[in-house]
Order: structure tokens, then C-alpha cells, then sequence
């Protein structure tokens, strides 16, 4: 299933049968990627789908077994003509545990060749700046993940990677990593988020690939997976003590009994169980 794709010259990365086999093991099969320039992409599946392999294939850490494509307008075999324009963040950030946050990021400006005036600027960004003199080790779980972030962002790359930035992230640290991918998400650069935290992707995200077991299940905008699902009118009062007596009336009877409307809206299935509906709610 997929949407309707962009032109090619409006992609930030496209692929045709990418695939990946490790002897007998499938971990990527034959997937085709359309990412728009832009696009606050969301990159959807399980546990084990094939999501932190097709982003290594991206980065040119994993070769193809099979498949073509391009990033940034660039063959995909050929990543070094492209990879100065990508920010990644694979997995756990490695970092050194004695170093500050401000001295983890000069240590990564120096390998890569990156102007270390850009570390204020990203440390601001990620809302690290009043702990940027911290030691590592200090950190929070969500503060690594954005200090990740952060030197993911220097050279300021018109193609940011993030595999599963939420992962293993308190309630707290969410809300500040889904305040920092709409900080991100100008427009002007380009984001593709992997995660299998699907009500999170719900709420940042454009653009959607689906993948299940490495084959793709659906491309395209994120408002239209699942089109054609059943939704429901969600009316919310006032007052709460209204609430019981709503319950019992239609909008019309609503009206005629006096009762103010603070929103009515439609509502439809969340991303999470539209995928489930996609994919038939297989286990895995």
C-alpha cells in the first residue's frame, strides 16, 4: 500500500528493492523508500523489522544485498558524495563518560572535521546549554539521547537519521523528545525517525513508512494511512459534572437541554492500531 509518490527530484532519499540477507536470514526485502525533502518522516514497524538495517544501508555502514538508490541526489553507493549533508544517530550514543557534554561534542567536531563554533548552537537547540559543562556520566538517559542529537546536528545536515530516539525514555523525557523533533522539523531540513513507540510517531510526523518483517506495508502521508477507517464524534463539556448527562444525548438533544460544547471533533483510529489493522495484528 502506498501513497502517491513525489517526482524524484523532490526526494531526499529514494530506493527501489533494497534488500538485505544475512545467509538464509531476510532482514531487509526488496523495500522501496520515498522520502520527500522536508518530510518529518516517520519510520514505522516492530522490534526486528528491518529499520536500524535499512538506515545503516542509508548510511553506507551496511552494503545491499540487492537494490538501487539515492540520498541527498547521490547514488546510494557512493556515500561519501553525501554523507557530510546526513546527521545519524544509531542506536546508543557513545560518548566519554569523564568528558563534559560541551567536550564530547569538540571531540566529534575535530573527527569528522566540524567547525566547533556550531556547539553552542546545537547545545541550545537541544536544550542542553545550561548542562553542557556536566560530566557525561552525569546525564540523564533523555540528556544522552539528545547530546546524541546534538552532534548529530553539527555541520548542520540537511538529512537527520534517528533510530528509535525515545527508546527506553521516562514520561518526562518524551514530551522533551517529541518538543525537540518539532524544534527540528522546519521545513528546510529533512527527518527520518524510526521507532516501534507508535502513538509517538503519531503526533510528529508527515510522512509514513510502514515496513513488517522487512517488505514494505505502506508509503506515503502520514494522514493517509488507514484512510477509509471508521471514526467516531468525540464531544467533551464544560463542565464535568455535565459529562454522565452527555452521555445519554446526541449533539441535537445537547443543544435543546442547554449544555455548552467545549470541542466536538471527529476522531479516528490511532496510528497504533491503524498498523495493527495494516498488518493484521500478526505476532511476531
Amino acid at each position: 500500500m502506498t501513497g502517491t509518490p513525489p517526482p524524484s527530484a523532490a526526494l531526499a532519499v529514494g530506493a527501489r528493492g533494497l534488500a538485505k540477507r544475512y545467509g538464509t536470514r531476510c532482514a531487509v526485502d526488496g523495500l522501496d523508500l520515498q522520502i520527500p525533502t522536508g518530510a518529518v518522516a516517520g519510520f514505522v514497524g516492530p522490534n526486528g523489522a528491518g529499520k536500524t538495517t535499512t538506515m545503516a544501508m542509508l548510511l553506507g555502514l551496511v552494503e545491499p544485498t540487492e537494490g538501487t538508490g539515492s540520498v541527498l541526489g547521490h547514488p546510494l553507493d557512493e556515500p561519501e558524495s553525501y554523507l557530510r549533508r546526513v546527521g545519524a544517530l544509531i542506536e546508543t550514543p557513545a560518548f566519554y563518560p569523564a568528558l563534559t557534554g560541551r567536550q564530547n561534542l569538540a571531540v566529534l567536531a575535530a573527527v569528522g572535521s566540524q567547525d566547533p563554533r556550531d556547539i553552542p548552537g546545537v547545545l541550545e537547540l537541544v536544550g542542553l546549554t545550561e548542562r553542557g559543562d556536566d560530566r557525561f556520566r552525569g546525564y540523564s538517559l533523555g540528556m544522552k539521547q539528545r547530546l546524541g542529537i546534538a552532534g548529530a546536528l553539527l555541520g548542520d545536515p540537511d538529512l537527520l537519521i534517528l533510530d528509535e530516539p525515545i527508546n527506553g525514555l521516562d514520561p518526562s523525557g518524551i514530551r522533551e523528545m517529541r518538543g525537540l523533533i518539532r524544534r527540528l522539523a522546519d521545513g528546510r531540513r529533512t527527518l527520518l525517525i524510526s521507532s516501534h513507540a507508535l502513538a509517538e510517531l503519531d503526533q510528529v510526523c508527515d510522512w509514513l513508512v510502514v515496513i513488517d518483517r522487512g517488505a514494505l506495508v505502506y508509503q506515503g502521508p502520514a494522514a493517509d494511512f488507514g484512510a477509509g477507517s471508521e471514526t467516531s464524534v468525540v464531544a467533551v463539556p464544560e463542565r464535568q459534572d455535565d459529562l454522565p448527562r452527555l452521555r445519554r444525548l446526541v449533539l441535537d438533544a445537547a443543544a435543546e437541554q442547554g449544555i455548552a460544547l467545549a470541542d466536538v471533533r471527529l476522531a479516528g483510529p490511532t496510528l497504533e492500531e491503524r498498523y495493527l489493522a495494516s498488518t493484521n495484528g500478526a505476532p511476531r
